[in-house]
């Protein structure tokens, strides 16, 4: 994998011959890192596996309706990420799934099954998104797609007031 270097500005990188000490010894730092690194993910997960999460109920007339009114058949993909979601969400183990894809490949749209089922097993959800602009597409989809359903969806984002912020915060 290559990627941009990252390091202070106006600062040369240190360099090292591949058969010296000093890189030996880096070497060894790093794979000292990684393996604790490795280490403490791997406490976490056994924790996690320990833990009993929140079993969503099984879709019902309700989330049937909602996924009827979609315009476009799923893809395969679509489905089987859903099927799994789906399967996570209703099992008592805490999800740990990403779901991730290129632009213009449905993701948005199993995001809202997901968040659908949520909300019909009153819970809240918070969608959050990498930019002010896909914020805003994302919340105008949102309207639209959960319309016709007793959905209340707000967007915060740097455009929104602090006033109007703090409202919808409280609401929640």
């Amino acid at each position: 994998e290559i990627r941009k270097y990252l390091g202070k500005e106006g600062a040369a990188p240190r360099l090292s011959h591949l058969h010296s000490k000093d890189w030996e010894n880096t070497k060894k730092k790093v794979k000292a890192r990684v393996n604790d690194l490795a280490e403490r993910l791997m406490q976490l997960y056994v924790e996690r596996s320990k833990t009993v999460g929140f079993s969503y109920q099984q879709d019902d007339e309700f989330q049937e309706q909602f996924e009827n009114e979609f315009e476009y058949p799923l893809t395969r993909d679509q489905q089987k990420a859903l099927d799994e979601i789906k399967r996570d969400m209703e099992s008592e183990k805490p999800m740990d799934r990403l779901l991730c894809g290129d632009v213009g490949y449905g993701k948005t749209e199993v995001a809202f099954r997901a968040m659908f089922k949520a909300v019909n097993s009153s819970k809240q959800v918070l969608y959050l998104c990498p930019t002010t602009i896909l914020s805003k597409q994302q919340f105008e989809n949102a309207k639209e797609r959960f319309m016709g359903f007793p959905i209340n969806i707000q967007l915060i984002n740097r455009f929104t007031s602090s006033k109007q912020a703090k409202s919808i915060i409280e609401d929640l």
